[in-house]
């Protein structure tokens, strides 16, 4: 082994065999991108959402939404730009290590690392939810689900990259249909001034509507943010697949845009026709589970609600699909690179998938469940909701934290890019250019300050710093002096020396 230092970093050349053990396989085209990308999201339409409704109203709904859409816009239009760039699995971490160095790609890949692993634990507790309601089964026996769960996916993710597509663009269009009903549903049946209106400053309900459009002032709006991130959590995710796309440099810009335009679509829906529902409104949906069944039971009745709910629960079952695929490829990109142990990093003899990878991400996000649910008494009678809720709260807000931190370092690092490197071939160019990084730059930060003014948040923030100081303290001792000469690490080294 040859070995080199840069940047306060030690690499190890690596023969042909380190990178034989660890191939993927070339499948996804324009189509499946976007199905990775609208599947990744498509579970924030059924629920979570709604809450803003209780801090904003529902015009605070609605332009903290635009806010939000504004910062993904930017974000999109930044990654659209950079991933068929720097076609490379990394992702995150490739855009940052090119632009920043190791030290900040390391950092940047912690902090999707926080969001990729605790996302999908997050809609586990959500799809066992829907479960039991269906079902009725005990919600002592939900960690037996989690793990079955986890276990299916990660086995229809595990045995060929084409299969893990072809189940994720079959959910995908199965929850996008189940929404495009409710959708025309819900259109004949809307009363907005009496139904979406009917918050009054005080968070009371009006019982005849007609009230203002932003009840808790421009602050409410603010305080709306985090909420609207659900809409489109997640949908970064699409460039982890540029080594297993058919065609990055031109496929990869496309379904990342398709998916956003479709995401935008229908959150502008789901946030005007769910709420102005006769029978539902803003103030009953600020507190409720689940918005979209609310609505179908208003439309249909009770009887049709079970129907829909299996919908609902094939919608989180496809962001739960898609960000453990999300989930393995970030871990894989790390590993193959020295920044986490390199042995993650093998993939299947067979399927060419990154195997060891997901499943040990997924065995870290289950461990963390369990333990909360246990040590809060999730397994004891009448306690178990209280297990869950923490989960909820603590792992959700946890996870989107990571990602608030992911999306600012990725928009410096467009922006560095466009200063330091604007000559490397750029197959699309964002239009909205360095103004748009900066925008997401801003609004991210700013949803960063309204999301730690939670005292239930504040609980994540701490986990997050604990888990980001762990990954910092072995990169510093041990990773950083077994850094491998990865497509990511060599494509940013190259280009240093030109800069």
């Amino acid at each position: 082994m040859a070995d080199t230092s840069a940047g306060g970093v030690k690499y190890a050349k690596q023969d042909s065999s380190y990178f034989a053990k660890r191939g993927l396989q070339r499948y996804a085209g324009i189509w499946s991108l976007w199905a990775l990308g609208v599947g990744a999201v498509i579970s924030g339409h059924f629920s979570g959402w709604n809450f803003g409704f209780a801090t904003g109203g529902w015009g605070g709904m609605l332009v903290a939404g635009a806010i939000i859409a504004i910062m993904y816009l930017g974000l999109t239009f930044s990654i659209a730009e950079m991933s068929p760039a720097l076609p490379h699995t990394g992702a995150a971490y490739s855009f940052a290590r090119t632009s920043m160095g190791p030290w900040g790609g390391f950092i940047t890949g912690l902090f999707e690392n926080v969001e990729y692993v605790l996302t999908p634990a997050v809609i586990c507790t959500f799809i066992s939810a829907y479960f039991g309601s269906i079902t009725g089964l005990d919600t002592a026996y939900y960690p037996v689900l989690w793990v079955v769960f986890y276990a299916i996916f990660l086995a229809l993710n595990i045995f060929g990259v084409a299969l893990s597509y072809k189940v994720t663009l079959a959910v995908t269009l199965i929850s996008l249909a189940g929404l495009a009903f409710f959708y025309i549903s819900a259109i004949p049946n809307i009363d907005f001034s009496r139904w979406a209106l009917n918050i009054a400053p005080d968070g009371s309900e009006l019982p005849e509507g007609g009230g203002s459009w932003f009840p808790t002032g421009f602050s409410g709006v603010l305080a709306t943010l985090p909420f609207a991130v659900w809409l489109f959590l997640a949908i970064e995710q699409v460039p982890l697949a540029a080594e297993e796309s058919v065609d990055p440099k031109r496929d990869m810009p496309k379904g990342i845009m398709l998916g956003f335009t479709t995401l935008l679509l229908s959150a502008f829906l789901v946030v005007f026709l769910n709420p102005s529902i006769a029978g539902v409104g803003s103030h009953a949906l600020g507190s409720s589970l689940e918005p979209a069944l609310d609505g179908i039971r208003a439309i249909y009745g009770d009887a049709a609600a079970p129907i829909f709910g299996v919908v609902a629960l094939i919608g989180l079952v496809a962001s739960f699909h898609t960000i453990l695929y999300a989930q393995g490829r970030q871990v894989y990109s790390l590993s193959r690179a020295g920044y986490f142990p390199s042995g993650l990093s093998v993939t299947h003899d067979k399927y060419k998938t990154p195997h060891i990878a997901m499943i040990s991400g997924a065995v870290l996000g289950l461990g963390v469940m369990l333990v909360i649910w246990f040590v809060n008494g999730g397994g004891g009678p009448g306690e178990t909701q209280l297990g869950d809720d923490i989960i909820g709260s603590v792992l959700l807000n946890m996870a989107v934290f990571g990602a608030m931190l992911s999306y600012i370092m990725q928009a410096v690092s467009f922006i560095i890019l466009r200063r330091n490197l604007p000559n490397i071939e750029r197959p699309f160019r964002s239009p909205v250019g360095i103004p748009g990084a900066v925008l997401t730059v801003i609004i991210a930060a700013v949803t960063l300050f309204y999301q730690v003014q939670d005292p239930n948040f504040f609980r994540g923030v701490i986990w997050v710093i604990v888990w980001c100081a762990v990954g910092i303290a072995y990169f510093a001792l041990v990773g950083r002096n077994k850094l491998i000469l990865s497509p990511e690490e060599e494509f940013a080294l190259e280009h240093k020396n030109k800069a």
